[in-house]
């Protein structure tokens, strides 16, 4: 018998704000930096794992030789000092349309919402937006030890909400986002272009027009 979902955990960047942009900047600029480009399609590779994992996909595709642990850490630190100059900016309007009329159809139904994300600057950008106290659970990026495959952050964030994992739906526009919450036994909806998330449950282009019954029929 197929479980009742309980509850919605949502990613952060591309889901409830489109900080992917951000983000891409940051890389973009830090491969320019150290002599190469960095293309969107590229860019694809490192959304939704952490930042260590994707400055080493991005050393990959700038075919650089290997560097020291040191020396990582000092880029991977630029790369986030660009990305915060753009993260402090931002304002409530900075929501993805539709976000947030449908967070508060899902509490007038008395779903359990959380955040589910690698971001260790998720707190910061929910508090710029003025949504940090509107979750009932918060995983980020400094709450857990391994990144999206791993469906520690989905497995911790159903912990907090004390929701079996089965009773948990996810809302990624990460390939890696969707298999950690496959891997964490919960159901999908990606956010984004089918084509880049073919492992989803379904997808959706984003929360316009979209409500709650999308969820009682997953």
């Amino acid at each position: 018998m197929t479980q009742k979902i309980k509850a919605i955990i949502f990613d952060l960047d591309g889901v409830i704000v489109d900080t992917a942009v951000f983000h891409y900047q940051a890389w973009k600029k830090l491969a320019n930096t150290m002599g190469f480009d960095l293309t969107e399609a590229q860019n694809e590779r490192l959304k939704g794992i952490s930042r260590l994992e994707s400055l080493d996909i991005l050393l990959e595709i700038g075919k650089t030789d290997a560097i020291p642990d040191e020396e990582k850490q000092q880029l991977a630190t630029s790369k986030n000092e660009w990305y915060r100059e753009n993260i402090l900016k931002m304002t409530p309007q900075d929501i993805l349309p539709g976000v947030k009329d449908f967070l508060e159809e899902l509490k007038k139904a008395h779903y359990k919402i959380a955040i589910g994300s690698s971001s260790k600057n998720a707190g910061t950008i929910l508090e710029r937006i003025g949504m940090k106290n509107f979750f009932d659970a918060i995983v980020d990026g400094t709450k857990i030890t391994r990144s999206k495959p791993d469906p520690e952050v989905f497995l911790k964030g159903a912990q907090e909400l004390n929701i079996p994992p089965e009773q948990c739906l996810v809302f990624e526009d990460a390939e890696s986002g969707i298999e950690a919450a496959k891997n964490a036994g919960m159901k999908t909806i990606g956010v984004g272009k089918p084509e880049n998330l073919p492992k989803s449950d379904k997808v959706i282009p984003g929360f316009q027009n979209v409500n709650i019954s999308i969820i009682e029929n997953s």
